[in-house]
């Protein structure tokens, strides 16, 4: 029987799947059950303004983002920050506060910006520094994150720099996120140096340097006409004709050459091997027949929700220049907004000259009720947000708002551990691959990375 593949989902992880899969000349059909694939990666063009509904940017550091991007045609279309205006800012004590130079996530390697820095108190920056003295942990097992960092850095250090410095990536809380599924470098640090700030500088020293033959990237990435262009450039590398969208997968059963697929209308389909590149409480459903052991594994995920909203202004009515590429809120602030970000500063291509274009970041494992509110009803708590943190008073040209119900996974403590049961579990099943962001990696990178590994594999069978 011919390696014929099912891949059901249309997200980055099933994407970057199906475009090695067709360079490794291996049949297969993607099934999204929404009208256009992309997921998450979804960029509109509206009266002159490039919205982002989801992610903004990649990391080029995560090489298989670019990877994927050079294999669909798009090297020329990589877009680097506007790193003349680069900066992190921190709203805490009723002020925006730059983060000092040289800390790197939440990890300080250069002294004099830290004792200069008002964000951070005395006995705050003495206990970050004593970060040198205390003694790694014994053991090997998982801890919050927000242990770790209280336990390594100073419960000070935690909320005002980790904390939402972390959730503006996990979209999460630190007393519950595993810091082993997380952030494993900062564990390895530990263990292998003593010390975050010893292993830290380390790394720093041994960097490699960048290929003067390539092009040169910054932190950040994007792409010049958005996000949503890495969708179009995989959709036109596979083949519209092998995508089939408005398609519900209902159930999944093992057969003796392979798996057995119906779908929302009652047909059945036959594959030799399936990859499953939905949220994980959609792959439970889809094969709680054939395993309940491994549906209730993935019912331990738990998701979060959050939403975007973007916001326009003619620059003529701020009246001030805003600093570096915009701030995060820490927790304890208990602001109904996490973070914001000046877009079309941060990226050229964004808006008309004339306009400044804001996006800020709402719920998230903090006050994720509001994600539930109507548009006119969460735009005016953006505005009221920003008024305070940011004396922003200008009336907006426009707005547009996305909310992702159950959008981002958990990797609570423990996390690891119940991935590696799922695998045991999955192994049972030859030809059965999970992917995307609900098992080793939210990011972009980590969601193209789990879909090259299923084709891979899926080519060896």
């Amino acid at each position: 029987m011919t390696k014929k593949t099912a891949i059901v989902g249309g997200g980055i992880a099933a994407l970057a799947c199906a475009v090695d899969l067709k360079e490794k000349g291996v049949d297969f059909t993607l099934f999204e059950k929404e009208k256009a694939v992309g997921g998450k990666l979804c960029t509109e063009k509206i009266g002159g303004f490039t919205i982002e509904a989801g992610p903004d940017s990649y990391l080029p550091e995560k090489y298989w983002s670019v990877q994927l991007i050079k294999k669909v045609g798009l090297a020329g279309e990589m877009l680097r920050s506007n790193d003349e205006h680069k900066g992190t800012f921190i709203f805490s004590g009723g002020r925006l506060h730059p983060l000092p130079e040289g800390v790197m996530l939440m990890v300080p390697t250069m002294i004099m910006p830290l004792v200069r820095s008002r964000l951070i108190s005395w006995p705050g920056k003495m206990r970050m520094g004593m970060e040198l003295f205390v003694p790694p942990r014994c053991d090997h097992k998982d801890e919050s994150l927000a242990e770790f960092v209280t336990r390594r850095l100073g419960r000070e250090c935690l909320e005002k720099i980790a904390e939402p410095l972390v959730a503006g990536i996990h979209t999460s809380n630190p007393d519950n996120m595993s810091v082993l599924a997380t952030f494993p470098r900062f564990v390895e640090m530990e263990r292998k140096s003593g010390s975050l700030i010893r292993g830290m500088l380390t790394a720093m020293k041994n960097r490699p340097t960048r290929d003067p033959s390539g092009p040169p990237m910054t932190y950040f990435m994007s792409l010049k006409e958005g996000m949503q262009e890495l969708v179009q450039g995989c959709v036109q590398y596979m083949g519209a004709e092998r995508i089939r969208t408005g398609t519900t997968v209902r159930d999944l059963v093992k057969r003796e050459d392979g798996y057995r697929l119906t779908f929302g209308d009652g047909t059945t389909a036959d594959f030799a091997a399936v990859v499953l590149a939905t949220p994980s409480f959609v792959t439970r459903e889809i094969i709680g027949k054939m395993d309940a052991g491994l549906r209730d594994r993935l019912s331990a995920i738990a998701w979060s929700s959050s939403a975007t909203v973007s916001i326009a202004f003619k620059k003529a009515g701020i009246g001030k220049s805003l600093p570096g590429f915009g701030f995060i809120v820490p927790r304890v602030e208990n602001r109904r907004i996490n973070a914001c970000t000046w877009s079309s500063i941060k990226w050229s291509h964004r808006a008309a000259d004339d306009t400044l274009l804001i996006r800020s970041f709402v719920g998230g494992g903090h006050h994720e009720e509001l994600v539930s509110r109507d548009d006119g009803a969460l735009v005016n708590t953006v505005r009221e947000e920003l008024r305070e943190i940011i004396g922003l008073t200008a009336e907006p040209v426009f707005f547009k708002v996305y909310r992702w119900f159950q959008g981002m996974p958990k990797y609570t403590v423990g996390h690891l551990e119940r991935i590696a049961t799922i695998d045991e579990l999955r192994k049972e099943h030859r030809g059965l691959f999970l992917i995307g962001s609900s098992y080793r990696g939210i990011g972009i990178g980590d969601c193209v990375k789990s879909g090259f590994d299923a084709a891979a594999a899926i080519a060896a069978l």
